[in-house]
């Protein structure tokens, strides 16, 4: 990965960390063990399945065309 792509990246994830963060009570968060849940749970519920859609939909020759580059 490009450093261009590792910040547009990380500048993705930080967006998605605060929009779930928004989502989860107090509670959720008050500790390591309930952030780790909680970021499993919610990655589990709401972003796993859209990327599972997003690759489903690329030809196997369009994702190995992208990775060569």
């Amino acid at each position: 990965m490009t450093p261009e792509a590792q910040e547009q990246l990380k500048q993705h994830v930080e967006a998605i960390a605060q929009i779930l963060y928004e989502d989860s009570s107090s509670e959720s968060i008050n500790s390591l063990e309930a952030i780790e849940t909680t970021i499993r749970e919610k990655t589990l519920e709401y972003i796993t399945p859209e990327m599972g859609v997003f690759f489903s939909e690329k030809s196997p020759t369009q994702m190995q065309e992208k990775s060569e580059r």
